[in-house]
């Protein structure tokens, strides 16, 4: 519900939306802070820009504004599908579009710190300290080493960013240099999170052009996020599917 001003009051700001939350915490009046806003601000581009950059210097695929739209997209749609309230699934699409920003420091430990990053820059645009706990859990959740979905959004972080392998991920432009990370992202033309919810089912689906790379290589470097993925979909109560060149391996 919105909050109401006086028209006699020409000076006072517009009312914003109130910020919804499942115990009904959020003090009346405050603002709902949208991806959009978390796009623009000036904080966040240069942080996913420098940890792109120091990605690409260390030969790793791209991490930048293509990777992290994408991921917070994939996790809202997931949510949404599944029947989640509007505002669970828009703090997926925020938490996915954060969850590198702790490559601009250190590629080691950057869920954590982004993870603190990503407080302090919600906490300076109005965001509710129960929205920002939300947001942090998923960033520090979302790395195989560590990571446990415990919360809606930490799980469709978790998916998202797993499901992200695309050729326009590698950032390497000579193909004799490839590794393995780079064979197999390229030979991905196609990578698409289907949610099927009268199944109870999500399925990544995946097109491998094995003339750059055997399907058995993407086995080799991601069968840890697989499993990750699995967790996640499980705590989703959903059930994982992965589905290769039309081929089913789960």
């Amino acid at each position: 519900m919105n909050n109401t001003t006086e028209q006699s009051l020409p000076s006072t700001p517009p009312a914003v939306p109130e910020a919804l939350s499942p115990d009904g915490g959020t003090p009346p009046g405050t603002p709902v802070i949208t991806v959009e806003e978390v796009r623009r601000d000036p904080e966040v581009i240069a942080f996913i820009q420098q940890a792109n950059e120091s990605l690409r210097i260390l030969g790793y695929t791209e991490h930048g504004q293509r990777h992290a739209g994408l991921v917070g997209h994939i996790a809202e749609n997931v949510l949404e599908r599944l029947g989640y309230d509007q505002r669970t699934y828009q703090l997926a699409n925020i938490a996915g579009y954060l969850h590198d920003i702790g490559n601009c420091i250190h590629r080691q430990n950057h869920a954590l710190s982004g993870s603190l990053m990503a407080w302090r820059i919600l906490a300076r645009m109005g965001v509710p300290p129960h929205e920002c706990a939300i947001v942090m859990n998923a960033i520090g959740n979302h790395e195989e080493e560590r990571g446990t979905a415990t919360t809606p959004v930490s799980a469709a972080l978790i998916i998202a960013d797993k499901a992200d392998v695309h050729r326009s991920r590698v950032q390497n432009p000579n193909m004799d240099e490839f590794d393995i990370h780079d064979r197999v992202n390229y030979a991905t033309t196609r990578s698409f999170v289907r949610v099927r919810p009268e199944e109870r089912v999500i399925a990544l689906e995946l097109e491998i052009d094995t003339n750059y790379a055997q399907v058995i290589e993407y086995f080799e470097i991601f069968l840890d996020r697989m499993t990750m993925v699995r967790q996640a979909t499980e705590f989703l109560d959903c059930s994982f599917q992965l589905i290769i060149n039309d081929t089913r391996f789960s």
